[in-house]
């Protein structure tokens, strides 16, 4: 096809064609703009008839670009350069070696996290595994004590299911008040993928479990090992042995060959680099399950089992990241968030204006699974006021997200871990958003 030079060759000034092009722009974007203001609930901001970059021809367009082979995996545009995990110096363990990199979830679009932006929380570094020289050994109370190489393990039927995984202590540092204006920082120790593997059911009916089975041991092969006890009930409900996410390979910080996922319960139990399951009648239990995954109650005594990460949700657009300060008076303008529920399937998610004294319900956008993340969205006139916005979501097993005050009442007075009460925003007149406690709320919608 022959391509159409808009500008005259000799004299380098806009030819006829330029002209036309430039009478259609006009007219286009004086009807566009009515249209939609007519046909859509939030319409453009603004539509100027003589913006240079509409009415002028792209540079990016005068040139040639990148060979296909520049870069054969593939990289963001150089332009998305601040949606990126981040580091913070609270949640180190004196190192980073053992640490954690958040997701920027505020950034985030639809219900799967890209695999570059998947948090991450190592105990003793990122181990990087020949594959060739990998091996799973499951062993214990089985029938049939196994070795299994990757090409053995992947014979095996594979599966893909889509499924968050969370951090116990995601939002720990909110406990006592708010620590962070800062949604990636405040609740970024979180992330969902679409995971590839074999159930682990499927395994073990292979290796044939004995009777009195009761617990099952799982075991990185990196430095810290991380070892974790699941009770075998989980194991043969979803649990999944897992070589690929998204699409892909799972990444060296990821677990790499091999890891588990459980789905809906604490990533601690989501053991990467695996290289063994032992199944006993007696739980192990190593120092750190023992000391620091539990909670203590105003009566003294500790709740010690309380994997599954509680139902949840967090509205990401507004938030300090994201503000309204290019909004003005009369704006129309979308309300959205993440709800998630360890225990099954968001139902509902309601939302508050007024710091939870009336509540609205909001929509649920896109895919509705168990165990992953639901996008929310609430769309409302701003009246330039301020704003106390909150959100609230119920799962199919009756859970309401609790107040900061009820989750306190119920599971410790010097909590760190299953931080799921309801966050606050305060929008300020000039659109600003900030972090804020509100101990109660009305239960009413």
């Amino acid at each position: 096809m022959k391509k159409i030079n808009i500008f005259n060759k000799e004299s380098n000034s806009p030819s006829l064609e330029a002209s036309s092009r430039r009478e259609f722009f006009k007219k286009t974007a004086v009807y566009s703009a009515g249209a939609l203001s007519a046909a859509s609930v939030i319409s453009p901001v603004s539509a100027k008839a003589d913006d240079p970059a509409i009415m002028n021809e792209a540079p990016w367009g005068q040139k040639l670009g990148d060979p296909v082979d520049k870069n054969l995996y593939g990289m963001p545009s150089p332009y998305e350069h601040n949606n990126i995990r981040r580091t913070h110096p609270i949640f180190s363990s004196g190192d980073y070696y053992a640490s954690v990199a958040m997701c920027p979830i505020h950034e985030s679009e639809g219900i799967i996290t890209p695999n570059g932006l998947f948090f991450v929380r190592d105990h003793g570094g990122t181990a990087h595994i020949d594959p060739k020289e990998w091996r799973l050994m499951i062993h214990g109370k089985v029938k049939k004590e196994i070795v299994l190489t990757l090409e053995d393990l992947q014979r095996y039927p594979s599966e893909t299911r889509i499924y968050f995984m969370e951090c116990p202590a995601n939002g720990a540092p909110e406990w006592r008040g708010p620590q962070f204006n800062n949604l990636q920082f405040m609740k970024g120790l979180m992330s969902a993928a679409a995971w590839t593997g074999v159930m682990l059911k499927t395994i073990l009916e292979d290796v044939g479990l004995d009777k009195d089975a009761v617990w099952m041991l799982a075991e990185g092969s990196d430095n810290a090992s991380n070892p974790r006890t699941i009770p075998v009930e989980k194991a043969l409900d979803d649990v999944m042995v897992v070589w690929a996410q998204n699409g892909e390979a799972l990444r060296a910080e990821q677990g790499y060959p091999v890891r588990l996922i459980v789905p809906g319960w604490e990533g601690n139990l989501n053991t990467k680099w695996l290289r063994r399951l032992e199944f006993s009648d007696k739980p192990w239990h190593s120092k750190e399950e023992t000391s620091k995954y539990t909670m203590l109650q105003k009566s003294g005594k500790a709740i010690r089992y309380f994997w599954v990460n509680e139902v949840n949700s967090v509205i990401t657009s507004p938030c300090p990241e994201k503000p309204w300060t290019h909004l003005k008076k009369g704006d129309m303008v979308e309300i959205e968030g993440i709800a998630w529920s360890g225990h099954g399937t968001i139902t509902g998610v309601d939302i508050s204006l007024d710091g939870g004294n009336n509540w609205k319900k909001a929509s649920l956008k896109g895919l509705v699974l168990p165990k992953s993340w639901t996008r929310f969205s609430y769309v409302i006139k701003w009246d330039g006021k301020p704003l106390l916005l909150a959100s609230r979501a119920t799962d199919d097993f009756g859970n309401i997200q609790p107040t900061i005050d009820e989750e306190t009442s119920a599971v410790g007075v010097e909590s760190v871990y299953h931080r799921n009460a309801i966050v606050t925003w305060e929008i300020n007149k000039k659109g600003e958003c900030n972090n804020v406690q509100i101990r109660k709320h009305n239960k009413k919608a």
